[in-house]
């Protein structure tokens, strides 16, 4: 692959990918001509024809435009959640265009400045974000390609013109983070997950072994206190943990909950930082806001400049996502992994302790079913009702044997069924419920105006 700068056209296929947007985004942004291919259209993909990418929804390749047939001026970009028989890939590849996955398009833009890679099966998304704002909000400054919609910019990408700075989800699939070169790295969890890339626990910890290896001499990991994880670092890199209470190099103390708001004070190896407000008030991101304060404290940012931005931190959608508030309440969370979805029902169970908490969880891919049904189940029981929708395949092919109901099979909630995602809204029309939350990395997102109608005419 040629320098950046010798390519006039970009081709993104599975543009609406919520880390490749924001490249799409990023190259819109330089002046470049874009243009792509996604599987179906969305809210996503409609904002980015908007904003003037050249979008179309079909594998034909005579459907490519002018603009990008020279395969000398125009890049290929691809996720790996697409697969290598994509009849665009194939015209891209028997053509000699130069094809490059999202990561490594990302690793180049960020070797030219000083990437701040957030890693870890869950947490990075909130963690990236919330350190990408205070950075924002602050006299350093920085740029960011984030794995989430932030709702205070209507964006997952940030850019400036004043800071190198750069603000990144590092993501472990495919190991897809080995081709970032971090100036500065965060660990906040290392939970097994894409069992189906790495086979077993202990080559996916490896993976992320060798990821703190590729942090520059003159960097820093802050990893999350207590993981499973020696890391290999190359000698000058600076190590600090971090924690939700004591323990930790950066940790919280004297925190504070009531009257919907939660907080505490942060406590540094320099000193204290007090009265830090929550703006998105969930008990998981104390820890996700200790991490991304540190990160910006080492940066430089001060801490007026900290406790200003942790307030107005709104959250990125999809991340314990409001939809309706006051006597009924809907919430929506990415959360696909059973640790995530235990963190996230024991979070609003610690907001409404005596509200009967209702589940709509869709699972996210077979592979991921199959290797976790039962810390799945483990996790929905602490529903009070749940209903369980068909598995989400994403990139993959059906699994012989594995669907929801080896799931729904363990699940020991009081009240619980299996239902396919086109009878949900059926489904739940006449019901009644005092909190709700969809859960999950699929499409059952699509669904909520629906349900938030059918939820406030109950």
């Amino acid at each position: 692959m040629k320098p950046i700068t010798e390519y006039n056209a970009i081709y993104f296929v599975g543009a609406g990918g919520i880390g490749m947007s924001a490249l799409v985004r990023y190259f819109l942004a330089k002046g470049y001509s874009v243009g792509g291919y996604d599987k179906t259209a969305s809210a996503l993909t409609n904002a980015l024809s908007h904003e003037g990418a050249q979008l179309f929804y079909d594998e034909n390749p005579e459907l490519i435009p002018t603009d990008f047939r020279d395969a000398e001026k125009t890049l290929v970009v691809y996720t790996p959640a697409v697969p290598q028989t994509h009849r665009g890939l194939v015209y891209f590849r028997t053509h000699g265009f130069d094809i490059a996955k999202r990561a490594e398009v990302l690793g180049l833009i960020t070797r030219a400045g000083r990437g701040l890679c957030f890693a870890g099966t869950h947490g990075k998304t909130t963690t990236s974000s919330m350190a990408a704002h205070i950075l924002a909000q602050s006299s350093i400054g920085c740029s960011a390609f984030l794995g989430g919609i932030l709702k205070n910019y209507d964006s997952n990408l940030i850019l400036s013109d004043k800071s190198d700075l750069v603000v990144i989800e590092a993501d472990e699939y495919d190991r897809s983070f080995h081709q970032l070169r971090p100036y500065m790295a965060v660990i906040t969890a290392v939970d097994a997950d894409h069992l189906d890339i790495y086979g077993t626990h202990e080559a996916y910890l490896e993976s992320f072994r060798h990821f703190t290896s590729l942090i520059r001499p003159d960097g820093v990991l802050l990893m999350k206190k207590g993981l499973p994880l020696q890391p290999d670092l190359a000698e000058g890199v600076r190590l600090y943990s971090y924690s939700l209470d004591e323990g930790g190099d950066f940790h919280a103390d004297h925190i504070r909950t009531g009257d919907g708001r939660i907080c505490f004070d942060f406590v540094t190896p320099n000193g204290v930082i007090p009265d830090i407000e929550l703006g998105v008030p969930v008990r998981i991101n104390i820890e996700n806001g200790v991490a991304a304060m540190a990160i910006a404290l080492i940066n430089g940012a001060q801490p007026d400049e900290i406790r200003r931005a942790m307030k107005s931190f709104a959250g990125a959608q999809r991340r314990f996502d409001y939809w309706l508030r006051g006597e009924k309440i809907l919430i929506d969370d990415y959360a696909h992994h059973p640790d995530e979805i235990k963190a996230s029902l024991s979070s609003v169970r610690a907001l409404y302790p005596d509200k009967k908490i209702s589940v709509i969880f869709q699972p996210h891919l077979y592979s991921r079913t199959r290797d976790f049904c039962d810390e799945f189940a483990a996790a929905l029981s602490l529903a009070d009702e749940l209903i369980l929708l068909d598995i989400y395949p994403a990139r993959e092919l059906p699994i012989p044997g594995v669907s929801s109901q080896i799931i729904f099979d363990k699940v020991k909630c009081k009240k619980k069924e299996l239902c396919p995602k086109e009878k949900l809204l059926e489904r739940i029309k006449g019901r009644t419920f005092e909190v709700l939350i969809t859960l999950g990395a699929g499409d059952v997102n699509l669904l909520l105006p629906e349900i938030r109608d059918i939820i406030t005419r109950s």
